[in-house]
């Protein structure tokens, strides 16, 4: 099954400082047909105006992966965790028994994200917080792992479930494949660009649902950005 789901059917809000689209019920937005994917919970679509952002707030026992598009956020926690995540990068924070944070849009342009949240296998354990850079140029006609909890993927940050974080680049033409397995999910967005999965079109921000597939097969019609999270 590959089920499309336009950017433009989204749920979200505009805060003014924050214009949030939600993937999934989140928040205000409630839409029962789209409260997870899996042990995937959220996907928002965050645009953050320059200089203001998410002030301190509490997290437990969620894996929240934030992927930046462009511009780059500033992290910084109650365990003394504090860091800058520029355009391309990922940081993970595994919330664990509680975790208080704030995300800070520094720059003078406005900072656009995809934050994740995955449902961890893993509860009682500390919390902690990491980022590192994955250069686009390293995940030129490939799926890279930016996050995951499995221990074959050396260089992700480390998540606390059963899932991967993947990230590729593609230019218009050339195609990649990935295999999932029918007992697991994929949540496919690209974040620039057109692509098919398997013949059926998806554009830039749309949501791509998949399951009852061992491989996908995708093609981009355009130079494209691809982010995709594997799932049980």
């Amino acid at each position: 099954m590959i089920e499309v789901r336009p950017f433009s059917t989204l749920g979200g809000a505009n805060h003014g400082w924050l214009d949030a689209k939600h993937h999934f019920s989140f928040a205000g937005y409630h839409d029962p047909a789209r409260t997870n994917w899996g042990s995937l919970r959220v996907w928002n679509d965050d645009t953050i105006a320059a200089q203001t952002g998410f002030p301190p707030h509490p997290h437990r026992d969620m894996e929240i992966i934030t992927y930046v598009r462009t511009g780059a956020i500033t992290h910084k926690d109650n365990l003394g965790n504090q860091g800058r995540t520029a355009a391309g990068d990922v940081q993970v924070m595994s919330a664990g028994t509680g975790i208080a944070h704030a995300e800070y849009n520094l720059e003078d342009e406005a900072t656009t994200l995809f934050q994740i949240w995955i449902e961890p296998n893993q509860r009682g354990v500390a919390p902690s917080w990491g980022a590192r850079p994955f250069p686009k140029g390293d995940r030129s006609g490939r799926f890279v792992a930016l996050a995951s909890g499995f221990a074959n993927d050396d260089d992700a940050l480390p998540i606390r479930t059963d899932a991967r974080v993947l990230g590729a680049t593609l230019k218009a033409g050339e195609s990649i494949e990935h295999a999932i397995g029918k007992d697991r999910r994929g949540y496919l967005v690209p974040a620039t660009g057109a692509i098919e999965i398997d013949g059926v079109r998806a554009n830039a921000r749309d949501g791509v649902a998949i399951k009852d597939l061992d491989v996908i097969h995708i093609v981009a019609l355009e130079d494209s950005e691809l982010v995709l999270v594997d799932a049980a």
